[in-house]
């Protein structure tokens, strides 16, 4: 078997040790007698996998003591929903600050549960940067900040001032609440600024159908407003993740993967392989003369999502065609935006960036 670097956006690559790892334990997990998709979630084993899953997340993130982690079926856009229900007052001011299409989508999500001001937006600029925190129009009594950490489909990350970016702000005592779906784990952060974070797995944590939620504690002391047990946090909380039965395969899968990440020297290491590849990646467009273009300002670009655009657009199906038959898959970008885009989350090696940049060498060679 040949497996293709895949520069999907998500569901994306996961690492072959994880996937071996489960093929293994597809058929019976330990001595159960069972596959782990079988067992009840109830059951000794699978409580085990579920400890240790939230136990190596905590390890991996530096999660302090005082927030809870959930694993919660869905996406991230599912939890957009439930942010305003769990965390506002009926008809709260909300703050949400827009560099993308899924700070959007996040908008639309909780627009009905809370006065909702867009503090911030770089829409007509095409989201292609970060308004600077100066320009915030923050409300002093709204019941959180949201903002998306990296915007998977325009290339728009929040990075760390000394890395030449823009930082997260401080929002005083309002919390922060981040979308880190395609940037968890991706390098260290200080969780604690933040009142929730929350992501869904499939980009660098595991398997489409769960997501991440990591919150203050305090918080979940908010009445929130009228809504189903289901979607309660502080429900969700007690019962462990289980007030149903849960996604138990996605949930195994991830906590592979988290393990697989603390193996490899953990956010650290990561943060050093992912600043390789994107540096690799982004000299290649900019050293391109023109052939291939990114749009993003250089301060904000994504380590994680990098979107590009050949001069010629006439090319997109040949330099696709191309990338296939060189063993490079997934990179067709999104139909919001169009041309090319190569995610590079922790499972994607350097080599695989690599290999994508000396096709993208060639194909300029052939077609420039």
């Amino acid at each position: 078997m040949s497996r293709a670097y895949n520069f999907s956006p998500g569901p994306a690559a996961l690492p072959e040790s994880v996937l071996r790892q489960a093929q293994q334990d597809m058929l019976e997990w330990g001595d159960a007698g069972a596959s782990i998709v079988e067992i009840s979630h109830r059951g000794p084993e699978f409580m085990a996998v579920a400890a240790a899953a939230e136990a190596d997340l905590r390890t991996l993130l530096s999660i302090p003591d005082d927030y809870a982690v959930l694993f919660l079926p869905g996406g991230a856009t599912t939890q957009q929903a439930l942010l305003p229900l769990n965390f506002a007052a009926p008809g709260q001011r909300a703050d949400y600050v827009l560099t993308g299409h899924w700070g959007k989508t996040a908008t639309r999500q909780a627009h009905a549960y809370v006065d909702l001001n867009v503090a911030a937006s770089s829409e007509a600029g095409g989201f292609r940067d970060i308004p600077q925190a100066g320009e915030w129009r923050l409300s002093p009594d709204a019941a959180y900040v949201h903002v998306t950490a990296n915007e998977t489909i325009h290339g728009v990350e929040f990075r760390p001032a000394a890395a030449g970016g823009h930082a997260f702000p401080d929002t005083g005592d309002v919390p922060l609440f981040a979308d880190f779906s395609s940037s968890i784990a991706s390098e260290p952060l200080d969780i604690s600024r933040f009142g929730a974070i929350y992501a869904g797995a499939q980009k660098n944590l595991g398997p489409v159908g769960i997501a991440v939620v990591i919150v203050r504690r305090d918080l979940l002391e908010r009445a929130g407003q009228p809504r189903a047990d289901i979607f309660d946090y502080r429900l969700q909380l007690a019962a462990e993740s289980m007030l149903n039965t849960p996604p138990t395969w996605n949930w195994y899968l991830a906590g592979l993967v988290f393990r697989w990440m603390l193996d490899e020297g953990g956010v650290a290491e990561f943060a050093r392989r992912n600043a390789e590849k994107a540096r690799l990646l982004y000299a290649a467009i900019d050293g391109s003369g023109g052939f291939y273009r990114n749009e993003v300002d250089a301060a904000v670009r994504s380590r994680m999502n990098v979107p590009f655009f050949l001069a010629d657009d006439a090319h997109d199906a040949a330099f696709l065609d191309g990338a296939r038959a060189a063993g490079l898959i997934g990179l067709k970008g999104h139909r919001v935006l169009g041309g090319m885009r190569a995610s590079i989350y922790n499972a994607m090696p350097v080599s695989g960036v690599a290999a994508l940049v000396d096709y993208m060498q060639a194909f300029q060679q052939r077609h420039g």
